[in-house]
């Protein structure tokens, strides 16, 4: 299948280090985003994290939402906003190194509110559950995501049907394929997709977040 197409560069080993420096990214930035800072001021220091690793180049822009932006699909503007004490806050990166794409993305909670906390744990357990069923029942695409959106309504939660996840590899991946996983009608291989998750609690109006590879 053209959409399943790796370029002559691809390397797996490069593939899977640029995951790792993605991942490393995120979890280092998190340490230094502080109540009273801007998202502009957590990107800019996200960013010399990045540099740091040896980012090459972005393949997608940096998304940093903080709590009101939290519930923004990834097109959508936010508005000037400023993390407090008690908050919540995500990250999605889509770095390229070593000529390979990274995607990641997590969410953060400062301070102990619970909603929030129920959010970010929520989150990972609807991809964890998601991804295990992968494995196991070899979803389609289509299949993957009404899948997640029946387990984020057990736990009082929305799926947004607006972030799917998508195709990665060397870069660029979009000359084989540019459509989103969650309208993807067959089985995806193993590797080369990636699993975006974003929840919404609607009665708080906040939202989390969290993506990794399908393996």
């Amino acid at each position: 299948m053209t959409c399943e197409n790796l370029g002559p560069q691809f390397e797996m080993n490069k593939y899977l280090e640029a995951r790792l420096r993605s991942i490393k990214a995120v979890q280092v930035a998190s340490r230094h985003i502080l109540p009273g800072m801007t998202e502009e001021d957590a990107r800019r220091t996200l960013t010399e994290i990045l540099n740091s690793l040896g980012v090459e180049k972005f393949w997608h822009p940096t998304k940093l939402r903080m709590n009101v932006n939290t519930t923004k699909n990834f097109s959508e503007p936010g508005i000037e906003t400023t993390l407090i004490e008690n908050d919540i806050y995500f990250i999605d990166i889509g770095p390229v190194f070593l000529n390979h794409e990274g995607d990641y993305g997590e969410t953060f909670v400062v301070g102990s509110n619970p909603d929030h906390l129920h959010l970010q744990n929520s989150t990972r357990k609807v991809f964890d559950l998601t991804a295990e069923a992968f494995k196991e029942q070899k979803l389609s695409g289509i299949e993957l995501y009404q899948f997640a959106s029946s387990e984020a309504a057990k736990l009082n939660l929305v799926l947004n049907p607006n972030m799917y996840g998508h195709r990665l590899g060397d870069f660029p991946h979009a000359i084989h394929y540019r459509g989103d996983l969650g309208e993807f009608s067959a089985v995806p291989k193993p590797n080369l997709w990636v699993l975006e998750i974003h929840l919404l609690d609607e009665r708080i109006n906040r939202g989390a977040f969290f993506e990794d590879i399908l393996f």
